[in-house]
């Protein structure tokens, strides 16, 4: 895992002697915490000054390991806090200089910065924010959140409530939709993973079912392998055919 930063000097510089990465192998060191990181996520952290790597005369980016804490740092924000870009932005600024800032609630009015960062993973999954928080933890107008579940992209549970997953999508679909992708472009995404989720089921389903509580709990790790392993394969096609296309 990633050391958590306590500082904010000098993000943009390396120091000496310090290794210089290219985007792609930040991805990788990133990937094994927040492996629904992407090179455009990064790119847009960089656009919202959140960091800022050096450039090689022909414009290549190159990040120090101080680089890639930060990014750590910012994405921990995201992930565990729901918290804005704008006032992770101001929360850095202020360790930057020199300052005792405390971490600032998350997830809208009247909830707190630990709603679902300081649970268990289990627990983290369930928790639920509501419409309003919901826009502020994925930055989202209304009129797109109503275009993402017009398209099932993302789906309120009963009452109106969003969970982790939900944000997660709707970030990643954001992110989408800022190189011309748009939700109805996705609906082919939803319905493959859908039927990956369904070959997922039909492995576990008979381990639900059983009397043994511990082979229920075996159960649900071998559907969180099999998810992980899933998205794994799903991102080396994609990366294959990608190849393939441009060759």
């Amino acid at each position: 895992m990633l050391r958590t930063p306590t500082g904010g000097a000098g993000h943009g510089t390396a120091a000496a002697g310090e290794r210089a990465m290219s985007i792609g192998t930040v991805l990788l060191q990133l990937r094994d915490e927040f492996p629904e990181v992407t090179i455009s996520k990064i790119r847009f952290l960089e656009t919202e000054g959140l960091i800022e790597p050096q450039r090689t005369p022909s414009g290549y980016r190159k990040f120090s390991p101080a680089d890639v804490e930060r990014l750590a740092q910012v994405l921990r924000m995201q992930r565990d806090h729901y918290l804005p870009l704008k006032v992770i932005r101001e929360h850095l600024e202020a360790l930057a200089r020199g300052e005792q800032a405390a971490l600032p609630p998350g997830g809208g009015p009247g909830e707190s910065a630990d709603v679902l960062g300081d649970q268990d993973l289990g627990q983290a999954t369930a928790a639920r924010i509501g419409r309003s928080e919901f826009l502020v933890a994925a930055e989202a107008t209304e009129e797109q959140l109503d275009e993402w579940e017009s398209y099932g992209l993302v789906v309120p549970a009963a009452g109106g409530s969003y969970d982790a997953e939900a944000v997660t999508v709707a970030r990643l679909v954001a992110d989408l939709g800022r190189f011309g992708l748009e939700p109805r472009h996705l609906r082919a995404v939803k319905a493959a993973a859908e039927r990956e989720a369904g070959l997922v089921e039909q492995v576990v389903a008979p381990l639900r079912r059983h009397r043994n509580p511990q082979t229920r709990a075996h159960a649900e790790a071998t559907a969180k392998e099999l998810a992980e392993l899933s998205v794994r394969l799903h991102a080396a096609l994609v990366q294959s055919a990608l190849k393939v296309s441009f060759h």
